[in-house]
């Protein structure tokens, strides 16, 4: 018997996943991930870091599988999206940090673009707003704040690529430099109606073509494992955002089918099929997979802050010990107080797009206690979600009969019950957590034939629990009120000059 393992590489962690034929998870290996802040509001990573941590939990989660490189019929590559990376040709050293999703150095920037009234025209090509959340203008960054990069750059001396690149070009030894449809569309470089990087935004963000990587589909055999790796070389054969590959993992690949994943941020898709939809209300038109010659779509909201709260009240606050005691702290008291938390630490992400947005906590008593603070946090990932859903109903016109629900975060009962009360539909929760994983080892497995098809996989899927409103709709909307008064309280904070 073969199986799939499955690379996820998150903002957090890198995660490496053994999955069956049946779809059923073997074996996980997971190995938490170093954040660097070196100024307020940038936030970096370790690119050698990022590489060596994946290749140790994907040796880890084999050994306590029991199973050595033979018993893999491929792997499968899913990943924090934006993060850029830069890195020499010739030995693979970075010339940088990654810079990660949430970093907002760029603000100004886009600001700039925006006065010279080009946000229409990335937005027509890519479908993607001008914003600091994604690729390109990190890219930019440090093309003209590293010595003597854009010039190394040009000269073909220098690589680009988003995490799934960085994986595959190292897997297989400096070998293929490759990303799939899915991560170039969250560069600002694609466009995205005919699947290739634009030269037109290049030039204005100044970005030697020579420097990027080939895009490819999501599901399709691009090499093998360099040898001394594993055992013996392995095929790699599937590669997705971690968003999207949520979404094929949670089965919506028809359109209208939305899932929400709840991991250090929250991300909301919604399928459109082989039609690119445009939003109104400032949500993202992205590439869903590109399988064989064909694009899909989806439609995209996505909050910054989630289970990233959730770690703040560890690591910044100090009142709880691990993410997963905020539930019962949370629960410890019957609401939250009267306080209201908007985890805008990063800025707001869609549908308020404010990257000079920053939290606040309001409506603190002197019976304010620690346990209040952990509900209203629990509360804040909610009304965010909220808020994208109806974003999404009011560009489709479609009324959301249910959220599908994945992720980390998604297993806290608490949190998908508060979630149920404020949207006022059910809350479907995966039998299988972790669906970005899940959809990575399907993209790969149907590329070596592992899995026959779509069909197929759809008889894998199962729920794991239902949660149903209960909560009165009337207080729901009087929660909802003051969420919007401390939004609006929260946005434009930092000084924007």
């Amino acid at each position: 018997m073969k199986y799939i393992l499955a690379l996820d590489q998150g903002t957090t962690s890198s995660r490496a996943i053994v999955f069956d034929h049946a779809a059923k998870i073997k074996s996980v290996a997971q190995k938490e991930l170093r954040q660097i802040y070196p100024c307020p509001g940038w936030v970096e990573q370790d690119g050698c870091e990022i590489w060596s941590s994946q290749l140790e939990v994907a040796t880890l989660a084999l050994s306590r599988a029991g199973l050595t490189a033979a018993d893999i019929a491929a792997i499968g590559i899913t990943n924090q999206r934006e993060t850029t990376l830069v890195w020499e040709r010739q030995g693979g050293r970075p010339i940088h940090n990654a810079i990660v999703w949430q970093d907002r150095r760029t603000a100004a920037v886009c600001d700039r673009l925006k006065a010279e009234g080009l946000e229409e025209l990335f937005r027509a090509k890519t479908g993607l707003l001008l914003d600091p959340y994604f690729s390109g203008t990190k890219l930019a960054w440090i093309l003209g704040n590293v010595p003597d990069a854009r010039r190394r750059a040009a000269e073909g001396e220098l690589l680009f690529g988003t995490v799934d690149s960085w994986l595959l070009w190292n897997l297989t030894g400096g070998r293929c430099h490759l990303t799939d449809a899915s991560n170039a569309s969250r560069t600002l470089l694609l466009n995205i109606h005919t699947g290739a990087w634009d030269e037109e935004l290049l030039g204005i963000l100044k970005i030697p073509a020579a420097m990027l990587p080939e895009v490819s589909a999501s599901s399709a055999l691009y090499g093998e494992t360099a040898s001394g790796l594993f055992s013996q070389p392995i095929p790699i054969a599937g590669m997705a955002g971690d968003q999207q590959a949520a979404l094929f993992g949670q089965g919506c690949t028809l359109p209208g089918m939305i899932k929400n994943t709840y991991g250090t941020g929250c991300f909301m898709l919604m399928h459109t099929g082989e039609d690119p939809a445009v939003s109104r209300n400032r949500l993202l038109t992205t590439v869903a997979w590109r399988i064989g010659d064909r694009l899909e779509y989806a439609l995209e909201g996505s909050v910054f802050s989630g289970g990233a709260a959730v770690q703040w009240l560890r690591d910044g606050l100090g009142i709880i010990g691990s993410s997963g005691e905020v539930e019962a702290l949370a629960a410890s008291v019957p609401n939250s107080g009267g306080v209201c938390l908007v985890p805008a630490f990063t800025g707001l992400g869609a549908p308020h797009w404010d990257p000079y947005a920053r939290g606040t906590i309001m409506g603190i008593s002197r019976g304010t206690t620690a346990a209040h603070i952990a509900r209203a946090t629990l509360e804040s990932i909610a009304f965010q979600t909220v808020d994208l859903v109806r974003a999404m109903e009011d560009d489709t016109g479609i009324t959301l009969p249910e959220l599908r629900v994945d992720g980390g975060a998604s297993v806290n009962n608490l949190l998908m019950q508060i979630q149920a009360d404020l949207l006022g539909v059910p809350v479907i929760r995966s039998g299988v957590s972790e669906t970005t994983a899940l959809g990575a080892a399907f993209l790969a497995g149907l590329a070596v034939g592992y899995w026959r098809d779509r069909e197929e996989i759809a008889t894998l899927l199962w729920q794991d629990r239902i949660f149903v409103p209960a909560m009165e709709q009337g207080r729901a909307l009087a929660l909802r009120r003051g969420w919007e008064r401390a939004l609006q309280r929260t946005k434009g904070w930092e000084d924007q000059t």
